[in-house]
């Protein structure tokens, strides 16, 4: 792999190609996940649906894409990343034109729930740029890759509300989305004879078992089946969400469903005991063991940087109108800030863990998102809006810097289980969401963004306690048996 002077603008570049192709493709398929929120209010209006329906629709649209990142990672590691991101962009555009042909709820939720796993295509994209981008520039090639393509929720708040007003009449806003679903059919073919896995000549190192990742003790073996459990416990409250409070489900279906998750739980812990066997009889080769409580760690910090940016992305152009009482139109720029931070915040936050170490950055980016939204919390009706919206650009800010240098590090930990350490992080950014929208379906938006600042303190601390800054090499065994030494330090060796 090369380790030339990064320009971003030398397009003739392969790995700089391929970077302006894969954050593309991310940023078309978070546009397809997000198509919904900055059109929310023309939903609502024109089928009839009430605020709380709309708040389980929120949550519903992140719930899938949490086993969904399990299983891509798994996959992509396996198939590849040009494979998999090309496939989920055309699935997904179908699905999300099945969703702007939805006549009811019940049609809208399901399929919303469904379109979740678009989501997923994040993952597709963390393995595809580590395999391209020597350790050196990592940080700034994922901040890249994770900040213009989260711009893609900016792109749907400032573009789609406009498209619907120009379709116009009450399915304005059905042939908008179903504009970015044949836009993100075009693109996956197009990706697909554009890209390829690995640079030419390099080896795509692919993990030794599938089914769930390898650890290096008993000890890590333990807390993996423990860092599992956050995954199921989301995806019950979403089914006691629907059931107790929603009454969308019987409770015959909730507790099927309950039982359901114990017993792929059960399932997943098994599948991962006999991944591990080897464990329980003599220990791994010194040069091939990571330790766990790192990607547990970087779980926890994912949780709170996107999970924060999903629940305030989805909730922020509803809350513009109905407390400031602007425009769907006006409010859905207003939104549209926040994403949009996402430009220069993630490339900023993996450029400063490539410079100043990832461990610091990360501190930085934790406490500033903790100390932002407790202030917000503050909030009440008397707030000028300008102070608002202030008020969540800072936050944005430390959040998506925070995103960057989690994913600058994600890639340094184990090169051939990259994409099921990504999906494992990124279904943890997603349980924020989640956890982070459901405490807004319960309590009044000044405790929604207080819960947001007291995550991130205890998130804080647990970084400064356990994460460690990685140093030195990590070791992949080639195909016909030998080590090959992949260098992680954030600078370069003399």
């Amino acid at each position: 792999m090369s380790d030339q002077q990064f320009n971003l603008f030398k397009f003739r570049d392969p790995k700089i190609k391929t970077l302006h192709l894969t954050w593309f493709a991310f940023f078309l398929s978070f546009m397809v996940w997000f198509s919904h929120a900055p059109l929310l209010a023309f939903i609502r209006d024109s089928m009839s649906i009430s605020d709380q329906e709309i708040k389980v629709l929120l949550i519903l649209n992140v719930a899938f894409t949490i086993p969904a990142r399990i299983i891509v990672g798994i996959l992509v590691d396996k198939y590849g990343p040009k494979q998999l991101f090309s496939s989920i962009l055309i699935v997904g555009g179908i699905v999300s034109i099945g969703f702007a042909c939805a006549q009811n709820y019940q049609q809208l939720a399901i399929i919303r729930f469904f379109l979740g796993f678009v989501g997923a295509g994040f993952v597709v994209g963390i393995r595809m740029i580590s395999e391209w981008f020597p350790a050196r520039q990592t940080g700034i090639a994922q901040g890249i890759y994770g900040g213009w393509g989260n711009f893609g929720s900016a792109g749907a708040a400032l573009m789609l509300p406009a498209l619907t007003l120009y379709f116009g009449g009450v399915d304005g806003w059905r042939y908008a989305i179903a504009s970015t679903g044949s836009l993100a059919i075009l693109y996956g073919i197009i990706y697909f004879f554009s890209v390829s896995n690995t640079p030419k000549g390099s080896t795509y190192f692919r993990p030794k078992k599938t089914g769930g990742m390898e650890v290096s003790s008993k000890k890590d073996l333990l807390l993996y089946a423990l860092m599992n459990l956050p995954l199921y416990l989301t995806l019950a409250a979403i089914i006691w969400k629907l059931a107790d409070k929603m009454h969308w489900l019987s409770p015959v279906t909730a507790y099927s469903a309950y039982g359901l998750l114990a017993l792929v739980y059960c399932y997943q812990t098994f599948k991962v005991i006999q991944i591990n066997k080897s464990l329980f009889h003599t220990a791994p080769p010194e040069h091939q063991c990571y330790s766990f409580s790192q990607v547990a760690t970087l779980n926890f910090c994912y949780l709170l940087t996107f999970g924060t940016e999903l629940a305030v992305v989805s909730m922020l152009p509803l809350f513009y109108v109905d407390n400031f009482h602007v425009e769907p139109i006006t409010a859905g720029l207003l939104a549209g800030i926040y994403p949009v931070i996402n430009l220069f915040a993630r490339p900023a936050g993996g450029w400063l863990s490539d410079k100043i170490g990832r461990k610091i950055t990360l501190v930085i980016a934790t406490a500033g998102v903790s100390v932002t939204f407790l202030g917000l919390g503050q909030f009440t009706p008397d707030w000028p809006l300008w102070v608002f919206v202030t008020g969540t650009i800072i936050g944005g800010l430390f959040s998506q810097s925070g995103s960057g240098a989690v994913f600058a590090m994600v890639p340094l930990i184990q090169r051939r289980m990259t994409g099921q350490i990504a999906g494992m992080t990124g279904a943890f950014g997603n349980i924020g969401g989640v956890l982070f929208l459901i405490v807004l379906s319960i309590v009044a938006p000044s405790t929604f963004f207080m819960a947001i600042g007291a995550i991130g303190l205890l998130t804080f601390i647990l970084i400064a306690l356990v994460l460690k800054e990685p140093k030195g090499q990590m070791t992949e065994v080639m195909p016909d048996g030998t080590v090959h030494m992949i260098d992680i330090s954030k600078q370069s060796p003399n």
